[in-house]
This record gives structure tokens, sequence and C-alpha cells, in this order.
């Protein structure tokens, strides 16, 4: 063999091994890239379509697990997103979102709880775990306890009174109802004549005449409060004088009182 034939084969054995090199190093790299981890982008307050195409230019894949309603938000806006923002996960991960629905979800007037003649606190509480809110339209003069429920109004509409119930009426999850309340203050009423009267009786007259009573002073020894009389009381029952429904009524009772019977 000569030495040129020898340096030629010893230049293609050469060039052969550098290609081998090469192509083992282009493989490595390839295979190391492949399943690197990537840092998963944020799609919170993104409408769908745009999230779905910026991931799938990413090797990531959206996948809707939830639809929700939320008030006043457009339908198909991502609200919660699984991984989260910032973790660091394998191409073609799957993310699991939900978005604000559509259509708002409703319910029937019939499905919410009793409200005419209940305490309002009490039905805006039971209301707000149903995502109905309450509002407060007035007041009424009205015989039974303060800030009850007289009137429900939908959309500018009565639909609930003491005289009827709106049928096929529906609400969507997130509106709000609007109330008339009760009032016991601010109505002129007669000074009823409490004079002889017992302890027991006065507290029920009194009570259903949306007044109250005051501060009861004694007179003697009294054994049995319930049954004493009324002997004074202040304001006293004057013919035409009148009293603020809701105002007290002072008294000053005895055993016996005076000038009655026993």
């Amino acid at each position: 063999m000569t030495l040129k034939k020898f340096l030629f084969q010893l230049a293609i054995l050469v060039a052969f091994i550098l290609v081998v090199i090469f192509l083992v190093l282009f493989w490595l790299r390839i295979y190391t890239n492949h399943g690197q981890e990537l840092t998963l982008p944020g799609y919170l307050g993104e409408q769908y379509e745009e999230a779905a195409k910026d991931a799938e230019e990413k090797s990531f894949e959206i996948i809707v697990n939830d639809s929700i309603h939320q008030v006043n938000k457009p339908g198909g806006l991502i609200v919660e997103q699984n991984p989260k923002a910032g973790a660091k996960v394998k191409e073609n991960r799957k993310i699991y979102v939900t978005t604000t629905k559509y259509l708002a979800d409703k319910k029937s007037l019939e499905s919410l709880p009793q409200l005419f003649g209940r305490n309002y606190e009490r039905k805006k509480k039971e209301l707000s775990y149903m995502n109905i809110y309450t509002k407060i339209k007035g007041y009424k003069q009205d015989a039974s306890e303060p800030d009850h429920v007289l009137e429900v109004w939908y959309k500018n509409k009565k639909v609930i009174d003491a005289a009827s119930k709106r049928k096929n009426v529906e609400l969507e999850v997130g509106d709000t109802l609007e109330f008339v309340l009760s009032k016991r203050s601010g109505a002129q009423l007669p000074i009823p004549d409490l004079i002889c009267k017992g302890v027991s009786e006065v507290k029920f007259l009194l009570s259903s005449s949306q007044l109250m009573l005051g501060d009861v002073t004694t007179e003697g020894d009294i054994k049995e409060i319930e049954s004493a009389k009324i002997v004074s009381q202040h304001p006293s029952p004057i013919a035409g004088y009148t009293i603020l429904s809701g105002e007290p009524i002072h008294v000053t009772i005895t055993q016996v009182g005076a000038n009655c019977d026993n």
C-alpha cells in the first residue's frame, strides 16, 4: 500500500468518526431537550379560545374542567387554573381550567325560603348563601315587629306581599331582591287607660298597641308582680292627647290598687 493511498483511507476514517460523533451529540441534544421542564404560563382572566391557542403553540393543552356563573363577568373567562402559573411541567401537559358561564344560573321564586313576615336580617343571610343579594327599598307602618318583611320587589315589580306571591318568576343568581320592611315608630296613638289593670294585661295591651311598658315603680309589698295593679301612669290618659307608637308608658303598681276591686 502506498503512502498516498494510506493517507486517503485514514482521512476517510477520521471523517467517518467525526460524522458519527456529530450525530451522537445531535441525538443527545434532542433527547435531552425532549421532556425538559417548562414554566407554565398563567391564563387567569383570559378568554378560553385565546388561551387555548397560546397553550397549543407552547406545547400545552387546555381542558375545561368546570363552568360557573359569576355576576357581571362575560362567559368563557378563565377563573381557575390547575396547575397554577409558574409551575414546572413537561411538554404536552394538560392544563385544567374553570371558566365562567355564558348564561346565568336561575332560581324560581318558589324555591326561596319563606320571606313575608320574617325578620329581614335572617332572610338576608339565608339568601346570601344562595347568591341572591338584598336591598331595603323602604319602610311601612305596621303593627308587626320592626324590620319584618312586608313586600318583596324584583326588577321594579312587586312579587310578594301579604295577599299574594307571584308565580313563574325566575331570578338570575347574583341578582338583587328589594324589601319593604315594617316600621312601628311614628304613628300618633291615643293614650290607653291602664289604671286598675293587672301588669300581665298591661304588657299584652301595650304590645298589641305598638307601645312599650316603661319604668315600673312599686308601692308597698309586692308578692306577685304579674297580678299587681296599676295605680298611676305617665303620660296620663287624657282625652284628645296622643303618644307616638314605640314610646313607653311609665307606671306605678301596688298589690291592691286604690279604688280597684281585689
